[in-house]
Protein backbone atom coordinates (compact mmCIF):
# COMPACT_ATOMS: atom_id res chain seq x y z
CA UNK A 1 0.00 0.00 0.00
CA UNK A 2 1.23 3.47 -0.86
CA UNK A 3 0.63 5.81 2.05
CA UNK A 4 0.69 9.60 1.88
CA UNK A 5 1.33 12.02 4.74
CA UNK A 6 0.75 15.72 5.23
CA UNK A 7 3.56 18.24 5.00
CA UNK A 8 3.37 18.88 8.74
CA UNK A 9 3.71 15.18 9.58
CA UNK A 10 6.64 14.74 7.21
CA UNK A 11 8.43 17.80 8.55
CA UNK A 12 7.98 16.67 12.14
CA UNK A 13 9.48 13.30 11.25
CA UNK A 14 12.36 15.02 9.46
CA UNK A 15 13.11 17.18 12.50
CA UNK A 16 13.13 14.15 14.78
CA UNK A 17 15.49 12.29 12.46
CA UNK A 18 17.81 15.27 11.89
CA UNK A 19 18.24 15.64 15.65
CA UNK A 20 19.87 12.19 15.68
CA UNK A 21 22.00 12.56 12.54
CA UNK A 22 25.11 14.61 11.72
CA UNK A 23 24.30 17.99 10.21
CA UNK A 24 23.41 17.71 6.53
CA UNK A 25 23.20 13.92 6.52
CA UNK A 26 19.49 13.81 5.72
CA UNK A 27 19.86 16.11 2.72
CA UNK A 28 22.74 13.99 1.48
CA UNK A 29 20.53 10.89 1.66
CA UNK A 30 17.87 12.63 -0.38
CA UNK A 31 20.40 13.96 -2.89
CA UNK A 32 21.95 10.52 -3.37
CA UNK A 33 18.59 8.97 -4.21
CA UNK A 34 17.72 11.90 -6.45
CA UNK A 35 21.01 11.69 -8.34
CA UNK A 36 20.55 7.96 -8.89
CA UNK A 37 17.08 8.52 -10.33
CA UNK A 38 18.39 11.31 -12.58
CA UNK A 39 21.26 9.14 -13.81
CA UNK A 40 18.80 6.43 -14.76
CA UNK A 41 16.61 8.98 -16.55
CA UNK A 42 19.65 10.27 -18.44
CA UNK A 43 20.45 6.74 -19.47
CA UNK A 44 17.05 6.55 -21.12
CA UNK A 45 17.07 9.94 -22.86
CA UNK A 46 20.77 10.49 -23.61
CA UNK A 47 22.21 7.00 -23.37
CA UNK A 48 24.69 7.99 -20.66
CA UNK A 49 25.46 10.45 -17.86
CA UNK A 50 28.93 11.44 -19.11
CA UNK A 51 28.65 14.27 -21.60
CA UNK A 52 24.94 14.87 -20.99
CA UNK A 53 23.50 18.32 -20.28
CA UNK A 54 21.64 18.92 -17.02
CA UNK A 55 19.91 22.13 -15.94
CA UNK A 56 18.93 22.68 -12.29
CA UNK A 57 16.08 25.07 -11.49
CA UNK A 58 17.02 26.14 -7.99
CA UNK A 59 14.81 27.96 -5.51
CA UNK A 60 15.67 29.15 -2.04
CA UNK A 61 14.43 26.19 0.00
CA UNK A 62 15.70 22.73 0.83
CA UNK A 63 14.45 21.41 -2.52
CA UNK A 64 16.96 23.75 -4.11
CA UNK A 65 19.66 22.30 -1.86
CA UNK A 66 18.67 18.76 -2.85
CA UNK A 67 18.91 19.75 -6.51
CA UNK A 68 22.33 21.35 -6.06
CA UNK A 69 23.82 18.37 -4.23
CA UNK A 70 22.33 15.95 -6.78
CA UNK A 71 23.71 18.13 -9.56
CA UNK A 72 27.16 17.98 -7.96
CA UNK A 73 27.00 14.17 -8.00
CA UNK A 74 26.03 14.18 -11.68
CA UNK A 75 28.80 16.66 -12.50
CA UNK A 76 31.36 14.36 -10.87
CA UNK A 77 30.15 11.64 -13.25
CA UNK A 78 30.89 13.85 -16.25
CA UNK A 79 27.58 15.61 -16.87
CA UNK A 80 27.61 19.26 -17.81
CA UNK A 81 25.52 20.82 -15.04
CA UNK A 82 24.11 24.35 -15.07
CA UNK A 83 22.19 25.76 -12.11
CA UNK A 84 19.63 28.50 -12.65
CA UNK A 85 19.44 30.38 -9.34
CA UNK A 86 16.06 32.07 -8.90
CA UNK A 87 17.18 33.70 -5.65
CA UNK A 88 21.00 33.79 -5.78
CA UNK A 89 21.39 35.42 -2.37
CA UNK A 90 19.26 32.70 -0.75
CA UNK A 91 20.53 29.61 -2.54
CA UNK A 92 21.63 26.72 -0.30
CA UNK A 93 25.24 27.54 0.54
CA UNK A 94 26.56 24.04 1.01
CA UNK A 95 24.86 22.71 -2.10
CA UNK A 96 26.08 25.62 -4.21
CA UNK A 97 29.67 25.15 -3.03
CA UNK A 98 29.47 21.40 -3.78
CA UNK A 99 28.22 22.06 -7.30
CA UNK A 100 30.98 24.56 -8.04
CA UNK A 101 33.66 22.20 -6.69
CA UNK A 102 32.35 19.51 -9.02
CA UNK A 103 32.64 21.81 -12.02
CA UNK A 104 29.05 22.96 -12.29
CA UNK A 105 28.22 26.51 -13.30
CA UNK A 106 25.48 28.98 -12.40
CA UNK A 107 23.51 31.36 -14.62
CA UNK A 108 20.82 33.97 -14.19
CA UNK A 109 17.21 33.44 -15.16
CA UNK A 110 17.55 35.60 -18.31
CA UNK A 111 19.82 33.16 -20.15
CA UNK A 112 18.20 30.03 -18.73
CA UNK A 113 15.68 29.29 -21.56
CA UNK A 114 18.51 28.72 -24.03
CA UNK A 115 20.25 26.31 -21.63
CA UNK A 116 16.98 24.48 -21.01
CA UNK A 117 16.37 24.12 -24.74
CA UNK A 118 19.70 22.24 -25.09
CA UNK A 119 19.30 20.13 -21.94
CA UNK A 120 18.85 16.38 -21.71
CA UNK A 121 17.41 16.67 -18.20
CA UNK A 122 15.86 19.51 -16.23
CA UNK A 123 15.72 19.14 -12.44
CA UNK A 124 12.90 21.11 -10.79
CA UNK A 125 13.98 22.34 -7.35
CA UNK A 126 12.10 25.64 -7.45
CA UNK A 127 9.57 25.22 -4.63
CA UNK A 128 9.38 22.73 -1.76
CA UNK A 129 6.44 20.81 -0.33
CA UNK A 130 5.38 23.83 1.73
CA UNK A 131 4.67 25.97 -1.32
CA UNK A 132 1.16 27.34 -1.81
CA UNK A 133 -0.40 28.62 -4.99
CA UNK A 134 1.14 28.47 -8.45
CA UNK A 135 4.63 29.41 -9.51
CA UNK A 136 5.87 32.93 -8.92
CA UNK A 137 6.15 35.13 -12.00
CA UNK A 138 9.92 34.72 -12.39
CA UNK A 139 9.64 30.92 -12.50
CA UNK A 140 6.88 30.66 -15.11
CA UNK A 141 9.17 31.17 -18.15
CA UNK A 142 11.44 28.41 -16.83
CA UNK A 143 8.55 25.97 -16.48
CA UNK A 144 7.34 26.89 -19.97
CA UNK A 145 10.82 26.37 -21.42
CA UNK A 146 11.10 22.97 -19.76
CA UNK A 147 7.71 21.94 -21.16
CA UNK A 148 8.81 22.93 -24.69
CA UNK A 149 12.18 21.21 -24.46
CA UNK A 150 13.05 17.65 -25.33
CA UNK A 151 14.53 17.18 -21.88
CA UNK A 152 13.29 14.75 -19.26
CA UNK A 153 11.86 16.86 -16.44
CA UNK A 154 12.44 15.51 -12.93
CA UNK A 155 10.74 17.12 -9.93
CA UNK A 156 12.38 17.21 -6.51
CA UNK A 157 9.85 15.84 -3.98
CA UNK A 158 6.87 17.47 -5.75
CA UNK A 159 6.31 19.41 -8.99
CA UNK A 160 6.71 23.09 -8.13
CA UNK A 161 3.40 24.92 -7.96
CA UNK A 162 1.12 22.10 -6.83
CA UNK A 163 -0.31 21.79 -3.31
CA UNK A 164 1.31 18.87 -1.52
CA UNK A 165 -1.50 18.37 0.99
CA UNK A 166 -4.56 18.63 -1.25
CA UNK A 167 -3.53 17.94 -4.84
CA UNK A 168 -4.93 21.32 -5.87
CA UNK A 169 -3.41 23.36 -8.68
CA UNK A 170 -3.91 27.12 -8.47
CA UNK A 171 -1.79 28.65 -11.17
CA UNK A 172 1.21 27.79 -13.33
CA UNK A 173 3.09 24.61 -12.38
CA UNK A 174 5.97 22.46 -13.55
CA UNK A 175 4.92 19.36 -15.47
CA UNK A 176 7.31 16.54 -14.61
CA UNK A 177 8.03 13.25 -16.33
CA UNK A 178 9.32 11.85 -13.03
CA UNK A 179 8.90 12.98 -9.44
CA UNK A 180 11.42 11.73 -6.88
CA UNK A 181 9.83 12.10 -3.47
CA UNK A 182 11.55 11.59 -0.13
CA UNK A 183 10.47 9.65 2.94
CA UNK A 184 6.79 9.36 2.09
CA UNK A 185 4.28 10.09 -0.61
CA UNK A 186 2.39 13.36 -0.29
CA UNK A 187 -1.35 13.43 -1.01
CA UNK A 188 -0.81 15.71 -4.01
CA UNK A 189 1.20 12.97 -5.71
CA UNK A 190 -1.78 10.60 -5.59
CA UNK A 191 -4.72 12.91 -6.29
CA UNK A 192 -5.66 14.84 -9.41
CA UNK A 193 -5.28 17.45 -10.66
CA UNK A 194 -1.76 17.56 -9.16
CA UNK A 195 -1.09 13.89 -9.90
CA UNK A 196 -1.30 14.64 -13.61
CA UNK A 197 1.74 16.90 -13.30
CA UNK A 198 3.89 14.46 -11.31
CA UNK A 199 4.52 11.87 -14.02
CA UNK A 200 5.95 8.63 -12.68
CA UNK A 201 6.63 8.78 -8.93
CA UNK A 202 9.67 7.24 -7.27
CA UNK A 203 9.90 7.07 -3.48
CA UNK A 204 13.33 7.37 -1.86
CA UNK A 205 13.50 5.99 1.68
CA UNK A 206 15.46 8.40 3.87
CA UNK A 207 14.61 6.73 7.18
CA UNK A 208 11.61 8.71 8.40
CA UNK A 209 9.49 7.20 11.17
CA UNK A 210 5.89 7.93 10.17
CA UNK A 211 2.96 6.72 12.30
CA UNK A 212 0.38 4.82 10.29
CA UNK A 213 -2.47 6.55 12.11
CA UNK A 214 -1.29 9.92 10.81
CA UNK A 215 -1.72 9.02 7.14
CA UNK A 216 -3.82 11.40 5.04
CA UNK A 217 -4.31 9.16 2.03
CA UNK A 218 -3.56 5.65 0.90
CA UNK A 219 -3.56 3.86 -2.43
CA UNK A 220 -4.30 0.16 -2.48
CA UNK A 221 -2.10 -2.18 -4.47
CA UNK A 222 -2.63 -5.74 -5.70
CA UNK A 223 -1.63 -7.40 -2.42
CA UNK A 224 -4.00 -5.18 -0.41
CA UNK A 225 -6.94 -5.83 -2.70
CA UNK A 226 -6.24 -9.57 -2.80
CA UNK A 227 -6.68 -9.71 0.98
CA UNK A 228 -10.08 -8.00 0.72
CA UNK A 229 -11.56 -10.08 -2.08
CA UNK A 230 -14.21 -12.52 -0.82
CA UNK A 231 -13.49 -16.16 -1.54
CA UNK A 232 -16.17 -18.83 -0.89
CA UNK A 233 -15.31 -21.65 1.47
CA UNK A 234 -16.20 -25.31 1.36
CA UNK A 235 -19.43 -24.69 3.30
CA UNK A 236 -20.56 -21.71 1.23
CA UNK A 237 -23.83 -21.58 -0.64
CA UNK A 238 -25.36 -18.74 -2.60
CA UNK A 239 -26.99 -17.26 0.49
CA UNK A 240 -23.91 -17.50 2.72
CA UNK A 241 -21.91 -15.73 0.02
CA UNK A 242 -24.35 -12.83 0.18
CA UNK A 243 -27.28 -11.64 -1.91
CA UNK A 244 -27.26 -8.18 -3.45
CA UNK A 245 -30.44 -6.41 -4.46
CA UNK A 246 -30.41 -4.07 -7.47
CA UNK A 247 -33.20 -1.49 -7.74
CA UNK A 248 -32.37 0.25 -10.98
CA UNK A 249 -33.51 1.07 -14.47
CA UNK A 250 -36.67 2.57 -15.90
CA UNK A 251 -38.68 2.44 -19.10
CA UNK A 252 -36.36 5.10 -20.49
CA UNK A 253 -33.10 3.58 -19.16
CA UNK A 254 -33.44 -0.23 -19.05
CA UNK A 255 -29.77 -0.61 -19.95
CA UNK A 256 -28.69 0.86 -16.63
CA UNK A 257 -30.36 -2.05 -14.87
CA UNK A 258 -28.68 -4.59 -17.15
CA UNK A 259 -25.25 -3.06 -16.60
CA UNK A 260 -25.65 -2.75 -12.82
CA UNK A 261 -26.64 -6.42 -12.68
CA UNK A 262 -23.65 -7.27 -14.90
CA UNK A 263 -21.34 -5.69 -12.35
CA UNK A 264 -23.16 -7.27 -9.41
CA UNK A 265 -22.91 -10.77 -10.83
CA UNK A 266 -19.14 -10.42 -10.97
CA UNK A 267 -18.62 -8.91 -7.52
CA UNK A 268 -18.47 -12.01 -5.34
CA UNK A 269 -22.05 -12.22 -4.04
CA UNK A 270 -23.81 -15.55 -4.41
CA UNK A 271 -26.99 -14.19 -5.98
CA UNK A 272 -28.43 -11.00 -7.46
CA UNK A 273 -32.04 -9.93 -6.97
CA UNK A 274 -33.39 -7.37 -9.40
CA UNK A 275 -36.34 -5.09 -8.69
CA UNK A 276 -37.64 -2.66 -11.28
CA UNK A 277 -39.31 -2.21 -14.66
CA UNK A 278 -36.46 -3.69 -16.71
CA UNK A 279 -36.94 -7.29 -15.57
CA UNK A 280 -37.42 -8.69 -19.05
CA UNK A 281 -34.22 -7.04 -20.31
CA UNK A 282 -32.29 -8.29 -17.28
CA UNK A 283 -33.54 -11.87 -17.59
CA UNK A 284 -32.87 -11.92 -21.31
CA UNK A 285 -29.23 -11.04 -20.69
CA UNK A 286 -28.68 -12.73 -17.31
CA UNK A 287 -31.10 -15.62 -16.68
CA UNK A 288 -29.47 -16.38 -13.34
CA UNK A 289 -30.86 -13.15 -11.86
CA UNK A 290 -33.70 -13.42 -9.32
CA UNK A 291 -36.31 -10.95 -10.61
CA UNK A 292 -39.16 -9.48 -8.59
CA UNK A 293 -41.84 -6.98 -9.59
CA UNK A 294 -43.21 -6.43 -6.08
CA UNK A 295 -40.81 -3.74 -4.87
CA UNK A 296 -37.78 -3.87 -2.59
CA UNK A 297 -39.68 -4.81 0.59
CA UNK A 298 -41.05 -7.99 -0.98
CA UNK A 299 -38.08 -8.94 -3.09
CA UNK A 300 -36.71 -11.40 -0.55
CA UNK A 301 -33.66 -11.43 1.68
CA UNK A 302 -30.68 -9.35 0.64
CA UNK A 303 -27.46 -8.38 2.42
CA UNK A 304 -27.06 -5.09 0.53
CA UNK A 305 -28.90 -2.89 -1.97
CA UNK A 306 -27.83 -0.88 -5.00
CA UNK A 307 -30.30 1.86 -5.88
CA UNK A 308 -30.43 4.65 -8.41
CA UNK A 309 -28.79 3.78 -11.75
CA UNK A 310 -31.24 4.79 -14.47
CA UNK A 311 -34.04 5.20 -11.93
CA UNK A 312 -35.48 8.28 -13.61
CA UNK A 313 -37.93 9.88 -11.18
CA UNK A 314 -38.78 6.82 -9.06
CA UNK A 315 -38.32 8.45 -5.66
CA UNK A 316 -40.54 5.94 -3.88
CA UNK A 317 -38.22 3.02 -4.65
CA UNK A 318 -35.21 5.02 -3.49
CA UNK A 319 -37.00 5.83 -0.22
CA UNK A 320 -37.98 2.20 0.27
CA UNK A 321 -34.42 1.00 -0.18
CA UNK A 322 -33.03 3.66 2.17
CA UNK A 323 -35.40 2.38 4.86
CA UNK A 324 -33.84 -1.10 4.67
CA UNK A 325 -31.60 -2.10 7.56
CA UNK A 326 -28.80 -3.39 5.35
CA UNK A 327 -25.92 -1.61 3.61
CA UNK A 328 -27.05 0.53 0.68
CA UNK A 329 -25.18 1.96 -2.29
CA UNK A 330 -26.72 5.10 -3.81
CA UNK A 331 -25.77 6.08 -7.34
CA UNK A 332 -26.86 8.28 -10.24
CA UNK A 333 -30.55 9.26 -10.06
CA UNK A 334 -30.67 7.88 -6.53
CA UNK A 335 -28.35 10.66 -5.39
CA UNK A 336 -30.76 13.26 -6.72
CA UNK A 337 -33.89 11.54 -5.40
CA UNK A 338 -32.66 10.55 -1.94
CA UNK A 339 -33.91 12.54 1.04
CA UNK A 340 -30.73 13.82 2.76
CA UNK A 341 -32.27 13.28 6.20
CA UNK A 342 -33.14 9.70 5.30
CA UNK A 343 -29.50 9.12 4.33
CA UNK A 344 -28.13 10.75 7.48
CA UNK A 345 -30.50 8.84 9.77
CA UNK A 346 -29.54 5.41 8.47
CA UNK A 347 -27.88 3.08 10.96
CA UNK A 348 -26.59 0.56 8.41
CA UNK A 349 -23.61 1.53 6.23
CA UNK A 350 -24.23 3.75 3.21
CA UNK A 351 -21.98 4.23 0.18
CA UNK A 352 -22.61 7.15 -2.18
CA UNK A 353 -20.94 7.05 -5.62
CA UNK A 354 -21.23 10.46 -7.33
CA UNK A 355 -19.24 11.80 -10.22
CA UNK A 356 -18.00 15.39 -9.96
CA UNK A 357 -21.20 16.91 -11.35
CA UNK A 358 -23.41 14.99 -8.93
CA UNK A 359 -21.11 15.80 -6.01
CA UNK A 360 -21.24 19.46 -6.97
CA UNK A 361 -25.05 19.43 -6.88
CA UNK A 362 -25.03 17.76 -3.45
CA UNK A 363 -22.51 20.26 -2.08
CA UNK A 364 -23.98 23.35 -3.71
CA UNK A 365 -20.69 23.96 -5.54
CA UNK A 366 -19.56 24.04 -9.14
CA UNK A 367 -18.21 21.02 -10.96
CA UNK A 368 -14.92 22.87 -11.44
CA UNK A 369 -14.61 23.43 -7.70
CA UNK A 370 -15.11 19.72 -7.00
CA UNK A 371 -12.67 18.62 -9.70
CA UNK A 372 -10.07 21.10 -8.44
CA UNK A 373 -10.39 19.98 -4.81
CA UNK A 374 -11.25 16.28 -4.96
CA UNK A 375 -9.84 15.41 -1.53
CA UNK A 376 -11.72 18.05 0.44
CA UNK A 377 -14.90 17.59 -1.61
CA UNK A 378 -15.09 13.86 -0.87
CA UNK A 379 -14.39 14.45 2.82
CA UNK A 380 -16.99 17.19 3.09
CA UNK A 381 -19.63 15.09 1.37
CA UNK A 382 -18.91 12.11 3.64
CA UNK A 383 -19.16 14.28 6.75
CA UNK A 384 -22.30 16.05 5.57
CA UNK A 385 -24.22 12.85 4.79
CA UNK A 386 -22.72 10.47 7.32
CA UNK A 387 -21.90 8.06 4.50
CA UNK A 388 -18.85 6.69 2.77
CA UNK A 389 -18.33 8.54 -0.50
CA UNK A 390 -16.74 7.22 -3.68
CA UNK A 391 -16.06 10.27 -5.82
CA UNK A 392 -15.55 9.05 -9.36
CA UNK A 393 -13.12 10.64 -11.78
CA UNK A 394 -9.60 10.50 -13.16
CA UNK A 395 -8.54 9.76 -9.60
CA UNK A 396 -11.30 7.98 -7.71
CA UNK A 397 -11.38 9.05 -4.06
CA UNK A 398 -13.11 7.10 -1.28
CA UNK A 399 -13.74 8.97 1.97
CA UNK A 400 -15.18 7.56 5.19
CA UNK A 401 -17.65 9.46 7.39
CA UNK A 402 -15.46 8.57 10.37
CA UNK A 403 -12.43 10.34 8.93
CA UNK A 404 -9.09 8.60 8.61
CA UNK A 405 -7.04 8.21 5.45
CA UNK A 406 -8.83 8.78 2.17
CA UNK A 407 -8.46 5.89 -0.26
CA UNK A 408 -7.18 6.91 -3.68
CA UNK A 409 -7.46 4.74 -6.76
CA UNK A 410 -5.64 5.31 -10.02
CA UNK A 411 -5.94 1.95 -11.80
CA UNK A 412 -8.39 3.29 -14.33
CA UNK A 413 -8.06 4.52 -17.88
CA UNK A 414 -9.62 7.41 -19.74
CA UNK A 415 -11.45 4.84 -21.87
CA UNK A 416 -13.71 4.27 -18.84
CA UNK A 417 -15.35 7.62 -19.60
CA UNK A 418 -18.16 5.85 -21.43
CA UNK A 419 -21.91 5.54 -20.90
CA UNK A 420 -22.86 2.85 -18.39
CA UNK A 421 -19.40 2.40 -16.89
CA UNK A 422 -20.60 3.84 -13.58
CA UNK A 423 -23.57 1.45 -13.52
CA UNK A 424 -21.16 -1.49 -13.73
CA UNK A 425 -19.09 -0.02 -10.89
CA UNK A 426 -22.20 0.39 -8.71
CA UNK A 427 -23.25 -3.22 -9.19
CA UNK A 428 -19.73 -4.43 -8.47
CA UNK A 429 -19.39 -2.36 -5.29
CA UNK A 430 -22.88 -3.35 -4.11
CA UNK A 431 -22.03 -7.00 -4.54
CA UNK A 432 -18.89 -6.56 -2.45
CA UNK A 433 -21.01 -4.84 0.20
CA UNK A 434 -23.27 -7.90 0.26
CA UNK A 435 -20.29 -10.18 0.90
CA UNK A 436 -19.60 -8.29 4.13
CA UNK A 437 -16.98 -5.71 3.21
CA UNK A 438 -17.25 -2.31 4.85
CA UNK A 439 -18.51 0.56 2.72
CA UNK A 440 -15.02 2.01 2.31
CA UNK A 441 -13.44 -1.36 1.53
CA UNK A 442 -16.21 -2.25 -0.92
CA UNK A 443 -15.89 1.09 -2.68
CA UNK A 444 -12.11 1.10 -2.93
CA UNK A 445 -11.91 -2.58 -3.93
CA UNK A 446 -14.57 -2.10 -6.59
CA UNK A 447 -12.82 0.99 -7.95
CA UNK A 448 -9.55 -0.92 -8.17
CA UNK A 449 -11.07 -3.90 -10.00
CA UNK A 450 -13.19 -1.67 -12.22
CA UNK A 451 -10.13 0.33 -13.25
CA UNK A 452 -8.14 -2.80 -14.05
CA UNK A 453 -11.09 -4.21 -15.99
CA UNK A 454 -11.28 -0.99 -17.97
CA UNK A 455 -7.64 -1.32 -18.93
CA UNK A 456 -8.05 -4.96 -19.90
CA UNK A 457 -11.18 -4.26 -21.92
CA UNK A 458 -9.78 -1.25 -23.75
CA UNK A 459 -6.11 -2.05 -24.34
CA UNK A 460 -5.75 1.32 -26.03
CA UNK A 461 -9.01 1.25 -27.97
CA UNK A 462 -12.63 2.21 -27.23
CA UNK A 463 -14.59 -0.25 -25.08
CA UNK A 464 -18.21 -0.29 -23.98
CA UNK A 465 -19.47 -0.71 -20.44
CA UNK A 466 -20.47 -4.30 -21.17
CA UNK A 467 -16.84 -5.00 -22.18
CA UNK A 468 -15.71 -3.63 -18.82
CA UNK A 469 -18.13 -5.89 -16.96
CA UNK A 470 -16.92 -8.93 -18.87
CA UNK A 471 -13.30 -8.11 -18.02
CA UNK A 472 -13.90 -8.02 -14.24
CA UNK A 473 -13.14 -11.75 -13.73
CA UNK A 474 -9.80 -11.32 -15.52
CA UNK A 475 -9.01 -8.32 -13.29
CA UNK A 476 -9.98 -10.40 -10.24
CA UNK A 477 -7.64 -13.22 -11.30
CA UNK A 478 -4.83 -10.74 -12.00
CA UNK A 479 -5.12 -9.32 -8.48
CA UNK A 480 -5.10 -12.77 -6.90
CA UNK A 481 -2.28 -14.01 -9.12
CA UNK A 482 -4.37 -16.88 -10.42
Amino acid sequence: MRTAYSVETVRNAERELMARLPEGALMQRAAAGLATACAQALGRVAGRVYGSRVVLLVGSGDNGGDALYAGARLARRGAGVTAVLLAPDRAHGGGLAALRRAGGRTVSGDSAPADIARADLVLDGIVGIGGKGGLREAAVPLADAAARSRAAVVAVDLPSGVDADTGEVRGAVVRADLTVTFGAHKPGLLIDPAREYAGAVRLVDIGLALPAEAAEAEALQHADVALLLPVPGAESDKYRRGVVGVAAGSARYPGAAVLAVAGALRGGAGAVRYVGPAGDAVIARFPETLVSDEGPRRAGRVQAWVVGPGAGDDASTVAEVLAAEVPVLIDADGLRLADPEAVRSRTAPTLMTPHAGEAAALLGASREEVEGARLSSARELAARYGAAVLLKGSTTVVASPDGGPVRVNATGTSWLATAGSGDVLSGLAGSLLATGLSASDAGSTAAYLHGLAGRLAARGAPAGAHDVAEAIPAAWRDVRGD
